[in-house]
């Protein structure tokens, strides 16, 4: 399962320059977990967090550009730091799998004499075989959408990075003049032609760069969700889908899917979400005549079925949620931001149990990543998945993990729940 280590954000929006995790520079930092929270008060850059992780994947999608107005953000002068005139980057450290070696990938945004954004650097690097330390080795370089890429998943000549003294342009022009012999046969010179649109969208499709399609195929399956109920419960026109969108709008063709290719586990799933939910007795489907599949539940209690359209909004939540850690395919990374909303408090620490087995499950199911105000679910927590969020004193984003702290570690441990000590402030920074 392809997990991400770290990630660090520059100039988007609250967040100036945060780091979570680990970077191909900071090893001696701890990984994220599996599951990770991120915790705060209102307005401290929770739901900006999460549209870090949309704004990167709306950009594979669809360019940088449209990214910067999608889903209301406003163009790139709303989106850019307030007072930075430098570009908005992104890094993510990431593996493929745990034994693979990490790869970094690294991408700044900025305007050009026209006031339009376009990708200013892109780049992605990884360490050698056998190789723990020093610079790893630039398998893609692009500046301004011109630049180089190596071949295959073999490294080249390593070039001298961490002096600054490589020279992109006059390595381009050794590679197309044949005098660099041995590079030309390893490498190729690559220009784009939309400076907007990012080079792993189109290196990515082509099979003689496996590294770079691995990526743009871990980034093109992240699922972010902005689940609401009253979109689960319309009635789709007939046509299974594999997978859950984004707002949960498309719930009975993914249900159509289900039973139609996995029959026999679909049974078993919808027992078993049954069993999870309060007050629910039985989830089973009834087929109407123009094909489509609506969702019936039996509540405790009473003779009749409800159907999906009746139920509420809790539910609906929790199924959703469920049945999407069902997927038999599921995402690589799982992004939710405050599923607590609309659900009984006693039901967040099987919840949060939930997201964590499917995350750290034998089968590799996704990394979960969430954002939450809720005290009861952040009691099912470890001080290492949770992330503390914070507003500096100059109204940028803050950021530190619980497991940080020495006495927040040592309080856990001696049985205090840790989103109890949130509640009494423990876990505020000092």
């Amino acid at each position: 399962m392809a997990t991400i280590e770290g990630i660090r954000i520059k100039n988007f929006r609250s967040l100036k320059d945060v780091t979570l995790g680990r970077l191909w520079n900071q090893q001696q930092t701890d990984p994220l977990t599996p599951m990770t929270a991120v915790i705060g008060k209102n307005g401290v850059g929770k739901s900006t967090l999460l549209d870090a992780f949309g704004f990167l994947a709306d950009a594979l999608k669809s360019g940088v550009e449209e990214a910067c107005d999608s889903r209301g953000r406003g163009g790139f002068e709303r989106i850019r730091a307030q007072g930075q005139k430098g570009p908005i980057e992104f890094e993510v450290y990431y593996k493929e799998d745990g034994n693979a070696r990490p790869i970094t990938y690294e991408i700044s945004i900025n305007v050009d004499h026209s006031g339009r954004p376009y990708v200013l650097k892109e780049r992605l690097r990884q360490r050698r075989k056998g190789q723990k330390h020093g610079w790893p080795f630039s398998f893609l370089l692009l500046n301004s959408g011109k630049g180089i890429v190596w071949k295959g998943d073999q490294e080249g000549r390593q070039i001298d990075e961490e002096h600054d003294v490589f020279d992109l342009f006059g390595l381009i022009q050794s590679i197309e003049s044949g005098e660099a012999e041995e590079e030309s046969t390893e490498t190729e010179v690559v220009e784009l032609d939309d400076q907007r649109k990012l080079g792993i969208a189109t290196l990515g499709s082509l099979k003689q760069h496996p590294r770079i399609s691995a990526f743009r195929k871990f980034i093109e399956g992240w699922y972010l969700s902005y689940f609401t109920p009253d979109a689960a419960r319309s009635l789709p026109l007939a046509g299974p889908q594999k997978h859950l969108n984004s707002h949960g709008d498309n719930l009975g063709n993914v249900v159509q899917f289900m039973e139609r290719e996995h029959p026999k586990q679909f049974q078993a799933i919808l027992k078993r979400i049954a069993e999870k939910i309060p007050g629910i007795n039985k989830i089973d489907t009834e087929k109407t005549n123009d094909g489509r599949l609506l969702l019936r539940f039996n509540d405790k209690g009473f003779q009749d079925t409800f159907y999906s359209q009746q139920m509420s909004d809790g539910t609906l939540k929790v199924f959703a949620y469920l049945l999407l850690l069902e997927d038999p395919t599921p995402p690589p990374f799982l992004c939710i931001e405050e599923p607590e909303n609309g659900l009984y408090h006693k039901l967040l620490e099987s919840l949060a149990k939930e997201f964590r087995e499917h995350a750290t499950g034998r089968k590799g199911g996704s990394q979960v990543f969430i954002t939450t105000h809720q005290p009861y679910l952040v009691d099912a927590l470890e001080p290492a998945e949770v992330w503390i969020l914070e507003k500096g004193p100059d109204g940028y984003s803050l950021i530190h993990r619980a497991s940080d702290d020495p006495t927040v570690k040592n309080m856990v441990a001696e049985g205090l729940p840790l989103g109890g000590l949130w509640y009494s402030d423990y876990l505020d920074a000092r």
